[in-house]
């Protein structure tokens, strides 16, 4: 029973998780991170979006079988190796997908529409678009999009197109890198057999995707903090402490340029995650990265702390 249960843990992945964190985006970024009613809302958006997420891997697991035991990693997975019958597997993926809709359906019409469409998009991603090439990365890509705005329809905020050009480039970025990291990882030949669409993709190919969205990601992030707050109304006497002026230029104090100190940090974060890429076996997993490699988690901490500061420190001009 012990066994059981800790094969039902590890086919959850609860430790994807933590790619959920996303879903605050749209709470962070428009001000209400300390807005309790907000927040709890959020943290219970959180819950069942993460509870989702782990119905697919179920599905997804069953699925992938065959295909997991080739593969060096996946093979040890409860379901590919035997732990986790493929009929419990079923029931408790049902079970997890009624839960989490019916609960979405309960905090906001949209947010349930949302997730409605991210398990439609899984579906297909584990059916169909996995075998198709540029397919694949595009529907991974639009798994952490659906994610981000989820949380945006759930509190009914409104994020800029800007951040959403940001959120495009970093998620394909993400996506590319797990598809080359796979490449690093496996043996051309048996990673042909593992999955279709490799055999279609090249070092090169990949790689050159890795360099296009590396540039898009930095530069739509800095391209957002230049812009997030050109609609608002610039006022010394009242967003800006008499304090700070004796310290910093207007220059430097201008309309919304604060967050852009971040920006050389987010360029640290790519570049770190492109070396580990090329590393393999780590970065064929977003957030094994970020538990396990020091550097980059703490270079996503800084960012946190910096973008936190600025917007809810009283640096950040309001409207």
């Amino acid at each position: 029973m012990v066994k059981l249960f800790i094969a039902i843990v590890k086919t959850a992945r609860l430790r994807q998780w933590i790619k959920n964190i996303a879903f605050f985006a749209a709470l962070l970024f428009t001000g209400n991170l300390f807005n309790p009613e907000l927040l709890t809302q959020t943290f219970l958006g959180f819950l069942t979006l993460s509870v989702l997420v782990s119905s697919v891997y179920f599905i997804n697991d069953i699925v992938d079988a065959p295909l997991d035991r080739l593969h060096p990693f996946k093979k040890k997975r409860p379901i590919a190796n035997g732990t986790l019958p493929i009929p419990a597997a079923v029931f408790l993926a049902i079970t997890m997908v009624a839960v989490s809709l019916y609960s979405a359906f309960l905090l906001s019409q949209f947010f349930f529409l949302a997730l409605l469409a991210y398990l439609a998009l899984q579906l297909l991603y584990t059916f169909w678009l996995k075998g198709i090439v540029v397919g694949d990365i595009l529907a991974i890509a639009a798994g952490f999009v659906l994610r981000i705005y989820a949380g945006a329809f759930l509190i009914d905020a409104h994020l800029s197109i800007w951040f959403l050009l940001c959120v495009i480039s970093v998620s394909l970025f993400l996506a590319a890198g797990k598809r080359r990291a796979e490449f690093a990882i496996l043996a051309e030949s048996v990673a042909s057999q593992h999955r279709k669409t490799l055999s279609r993709y090249s070092h090169q190919l990949l790689d050159g995707y890795l360099a296009m969205f590396a540039t898009a990601s930095w530069l739509s992030w800095a391209l957002f903090t230049f812009f997030q707050g050109e609609e608002r109304v610039f006022y010394l006497s009242q967003t800006v402490s008499p304090k700070l002026l004796d310290i910093l230029p207007l220059t430097i104090l201008g309309s919304g340029k604060l967050l852009m100190v971040t920006i050389p940090i987010v360029i640290f974060g790519i570049m770190r995650y492109l070396y580990i890429v090329y590393e393999g076996a780590k970065a064929e997993s977003p957030e094994r990265i970020l538990i396990s490699d020091k550097v980059l988690l703490s270079s996503v901490f800084i960012w946190g702390v910096l973008v936190i500061v600025i917007l809810y420190g009283g640096l950040y001009p309001s409207a």
